[in-house]
């Protein structure tokens, strides 16, 4: 059996893109609940230290040492211009608490840019992924942007989050309508966790 790796999110959607995008490592990528790890208060609280950077280090620091496992975790959201960078950090968060978080998130910004001519809906989504080879490891940090533009309204119902309102430069349809390939070749996540497995290959955590 292949060796674990552990990729510290809950969420769903990133675990079904992380997987993906990690499928040809030569490890076993393993989420918290696979490794035995029950959620705690604590967990709540991770994500807020202002940057990108900062939360994904504060998660790989937690859940490493709750693991003893070679641990990578993100942070990542969408920035637009127009808004100083919002939502940016806040980007799961930005709209008031709701049964459908993402839907309501969308609901926000679009009242954000409401009227917003297309030169004033330039966004960049942007990730930031920390890996630790264990606990005391000097942290190593991987980056990923893409950019396009906030939409008027929804196209496609593929992705999650913001998806189905970005409009990709890179591909010239919204994330909400790219199958999954075309996606992670583009992404700010698939951009980052591929320079993490180009980096993994000349330097491996596991030896025989």
């Amino acid at each position: 059996m292949k060796p674990p790796l552990l990729v510290a999110t809950r969420s769903r959607g990133k675990q079904r893109e992380i997987a993906a995008i990690l499928a040809g490592l030569p490890l076993r990528v393993i989420f918290p609940d696979d490794a035995g790890i029950a959620e705690t208060r604590i967990e709540q609280k991770l994500e807020d230290a202002g940057s990108f950077e900062g939360n994904a280090r504060r998660k790989a620091e937690y859940f490493a040492q709750r693991s003893r496992l070679p641990t990578i975790a993100d942070d990542s959201g969408i920035e637009v211009f127009s808004l100083g960078g919002a939502p940016g950090v806040r980007s799961k968060r930005f709209a008031m608490p709701a049964p459908d978080q993402d839907a309501a998130n969308n609901a926000e910004l679009l009242r954000r840019l409401r009227g917003a001519p297309r030169e004033q809906r330039r966004a960049r989504y942007r990730c930031v992924a920390v890996f630790l080879k264990d606990p005391a490891a000097i942290p190593r940090t991987f980056e990923g942007t893409c950019t396009g533009i906030i939409l008027e309204e929804s196209r496609g119902s593929g992705g999650f989050g913001y998806d189905p309102l970005f409009l990709s430069d890179d591909l010239g349809k919204s994330f909400g309508e790219a199958d999954a390939e075309e996606k992670h070749a583009v992404s700010h996540r698939g951009r980052a966790f591929h320079a993490f497995a180009e980096w993994l290959e000349q330097n491996p955590i596991y030896y025989s």
